[in-house]
């Protein structure tokens, strides 16, 4: 699933999918629906139409989990049932009605508009089953509303088809055919059996040719082959199942480019707007899919890895996720780690600089309350596999001895640091890449005040690997207690964080 198991029966679960839990069939679509200004806990087009593409898939959902409350959901409902003051928005959303009455789960579960609202049984258009709808008030709310609901399913691959057809008493018809709706409904119910091929997979006004691959004005490509890999109209499906396209979605190229050669949403789209590795063949682009997946799964930093240390993890972004270093130098000791794996943040885009600043200024406040001041550094080496900045608190009071000491220590190795300072007119991490050379190995510091200090690591110089960790390390020696270790300890690299 697109998301990651945080310690037993806890999961955080992004953008949209379905997996299944102890043999219930869930589906979930993470967020609030994308809008101007946000950037964080939304969900964007490609998590719905996947959701729809899911939709077509065989089988009964028993769970279906939202943030947003369906639009419509108390029409049809008895009024005695409602919670005082219910309002239908704000915390309501529309596409979240239309996914599910097309999904029909057993059991739609959504939290965002903080009340408790049990909704009778409703009936689903083309399907024997009902489903029941359940809204979760608020954690810990002045109201004392109910947060946590029990239920107890039965699987419904385990059912007997009477037992799921059976309707209670109280069943009312689906709240999304409302009469008030009957544009909504008969796009709603709308399904790829139908005789019209256009209205297939939800979103293809093509006008003109596809840029990759050259063909005719008109031709499509099927989103549901694309994003899971099989379509159920096989030779029959009107639309391209392209297996190139396919493995260009596998990199994160944006759908739309794909299938139109560009995207409306501009830089509000979380997809790629190029085309990559177009100059390897299709196997050599296989193998090298492979060999990554391989990858990720041996790094203990990347979140899809059987090893990571998923209870260290303190926040996950869109581009990078903080977690407490394995083996810390002092208390707070965190680390910044790309999502993706890389072996370096210098190598990501310059747009992830925004969230890297972010997560950067979220720690200096954080420290900033403890009377603290922070040091940044990394060791990019040539041999490194996964990327992590690592942020170390330092007293406030000998801040500026920071400075001093990494000075000092350079000067007995031979070398001077190249200095970098903020200011208004540049950004030190951007003259930062400039620097950088993939073909040398690169350490830099951010001190306290914002300097940066970075050296290039000549081909036959001797340079420690585990100097930024000494140079703090040296710092706590001379300045007070902590968790800190003698200079030159020969910890297992792993253990002290380091991916080196």
């Amino acid at each position: 699933m697109d998301g990651l198991k945080v310690c037993q029966n806890l999961f955080w679960l992004k953008g949209s999918g379905k997996f299944n839990l102890y043999g219930l069939s869930v589906a979930y679509l993470s967020g609030r629906h994308l809008s101007d200004g946000q950037q964080f806990g939304t969900y964007t087009q490609d998590d719905v139409d996947a959701l729809r593409a899911i939709a077509e898939d065989p089988g009964i959902f028993d769970l279906f989990l939202t943030n947003e409350w369906p639009s419509g959901v108390t029409n049809r409902a008895s009024t005695s049932d409602l919670p005082h003051g219910f309002l239908d928005s704000p915390g309501s959303d529309s596409t979240i009605a239309e996914l599910a009455a097309e999904i029909k789960p057993r059991y739609h579960i959504a939290g965002t508009k903080g009340i408790f609202y049990a909704r009778e049984p409703y009936s689903n258009v083309d399907a024997v089953h009902v489903t029941r709808f359940l809204g979760l008030a608020s954690v810990a709310n002045k109201e004392k509303q109910k947060f946590i609901h029990a239920i107890s399913p039965t699987p419904a691959s385990t059912m007997s088809a009477v037992e799921i057809s059976t309707k209670p008493l109280n069943t009312t018809l689906s709240p999304y055919t409302y009469a008030d709706q009957t544009v909504f409904a008969k796009e709603a119910t709308k399904r790829p059996s139908d005789s019209d091929a256009d209205s297939q997979y939800w979103r293809y006004d093509v006008s003109q040719k596809r840029q990759k691959y050259g063909a005719g004005d008109g031709d499509r490509l099927c989103f549901k082959f694309v994003s899971s890999g099989s379509c159920p109209r096989g030779d029959k499906c009107n639309f391209q199942h392209d297996e190139n396209a396919r493995e260009q979605s596998l990199r994160g190229v944006c759908f739309d480019f794909l299938n139109k050669g560009r995207c409306e949403r501009g830089p509000n789209c979380n997809f790629k707007h190029s085309l990559q590795d177009e100059g390897e063949s299709y196997s050599h682009k296989k193998r090298g899919s492979e060999n990554a997946s391989n990858r990720s799964r041996e790094c203990w930093f990347c979140l899809s890895s059987p090893n990571i240390e998923s209870h260290l993890i303190v926040s996950i972004g869109e581009y990078f996720y903080c977690a407490l270093a394995k083996g810390p130098l002092v208390q707070d000791h965190i680390l910044i780690i790309p999502v993706e794996h890389l072996p370096n943040t210098v190598l990501l885009p310059p747009e992830t600089e925004i969230e890297l600043g972010r997560f950067q200024n979220s720690l200096k406040s954080y420290y900033k309350n403890q009377g603290k001041s922070v040091v940044f550094f990394e060791w990019v080496s040539k041999r490194s596999t996964h990327a992590n900045l690592q942020a170390i608190p330092v007293p406030s009071s000998r801040a500026a001895a920071v400075q001093d000491i990494f000075n000092l220590a350079a000067e007995k190795l031979g070398f001077k640091f190249v200095a970098l300072r903020k200011n208004e007119n540049s950004d030190g991490r951007k003259v930062l890449r400039t620097q950088f050379d993939k073909n040398f190995s690169f350490f830099y510091v951010e001190l306290p005040d914002g300097t940066i200090f970075s050296h290039l690591v000549e081909e036959n110089e001797r340079f420690p690997a585990q100097f930024g960790r000494e140079m703090t390390n040296l710092h706590y020696c001379t300045t007070g207690p902590g968790l800190s270790r003698p200079l030159g300890s020969s910890e297992d690299e792993r253990a002290q964080g380091s991916p080196s």
